[in-house]
C-alpha cells in the first residue's frame, strides 16, 4: 500500500474538499481519499503507485492547482501490525 500526499492549491471548504475527493474516487482506483483545505492537501492510499501526471489531470480537471506529491509506504498500525511480518 502506498501513501501519496497531494498539495493542491484552491480549496477553500469542506464542499471543496468533497469535490476532490469525488473527482479522485471517480478517476483513480484508490483505497481511500481524505482532503484537507487548511493543509491544502489531499491524501490517497492506493495499492499502486499513481503517476504525478494523472494525479495532476484529475486535480486540474476538478478546477484546482496540483502543486506537487510526496508519496511514502503506508505501514499497518496498532493490531494489524502484529499481522503483517
Amino acid at each position: 500500500m502506498i501513501r501519496i500526499t497531494v498539495k493542491v492549491d484552491g480549496m477553500m471548504c469542506g464542499m471543496c474538499e468533497a469535490h476532490v475527493n469525488d473527482a479522485v474516487r471517480k478517476h483513480l482506483t484508490v483505497k481511500k481519499v481524505a482532503s484537507n483545505h487548511k493543509k491544502k492537501e489531499t491524501v490517497i492510499l492506493a495499492e499502486q503507485d499513481i503517476p504525478d501526471a494523472r494525479l495532476e489531470s484529475v486535480i486540474t480537471e476538478s478546477g484546482y492547482t496540483f502543486m506537487g506529491a510526496v508519496r511514502e509506504e503506508d505501514r499497518p498500525r496498532g493490531l494489524m501490525a502484529l499481522f503483517k511480518k
